[in-house]
């Protein structure tokens, strides 16, 4: 393996039982204290602190956010948008979804699509813009199939992990 190929390796962080209940606390309330997270994991104050920063230095813990209510916040429309692409568009393709409006995250697949879009909006016009408008009009787009989201189910705790 050359050295620009193990740059690029990804470098995995063997975690234990205490850095998985701590990542588990963290997704439940990231606003939780050291001292709280100590208690429940059952270690000192001082070993959370070094936990923590080095599963941020490793990248395990990317940062801490807030759950949002998409609904109450206004943006009650989602849809999953599968797109099929031009073979040699995905990366223009991926920096134009990057900066669109009402796109929550996108993925590149493999199967009959090539790029799954998860777009939240305001109401079906806004959607129905997004979609025939915005996205069909970026080049490297050859069809597209839309699925209007009725009900969805994420895991917020990461039990399993």
């Amino acid at each position: 393996m050359s050295g620009e190929q193990m740059d690029e390796a990804v470098t995995h962080v063997q975690l234990d039982e205490i850095d998985r209940r701590l990542i588990r606390e963290l997704v439940k309330d990231g606003r939780v204290s050291m001292l709280a997270l100590a208690q429940r994991a059952h270690v000192s104050r001082t070993h959370v602190y070094a936990r923590i920063e080095r599963l941020e230095k490793a990248g395990v813990i990317e940062g801490f956010t807030a759950r949002i209510n998409m609904e109450k916040a206004g943006l009650s429309t989602s849809a999953l948008i599968a797109l099929t692409i031009l073979q040699d568009s995905w990366r223009g393709l991926s920096e134009q979804l990057k900066t669109l409006r009402y796109v929550e995250r996108f993925t590149l697949v493999g199967g009959d699509f090539d790029v799954v879009v998860m777009v939240r909006t305001p109401d079906n016009q806004t959607l129905r813009d997004v979609v025939l408008e915005r996205i069909h009009s970026m080049p490297g787009i050859r069809s597209s199939r839309t699925w209007l989201v009725f009900e969805e189910w994420t895991e917020q705790g990461y039990e399993w992990l």
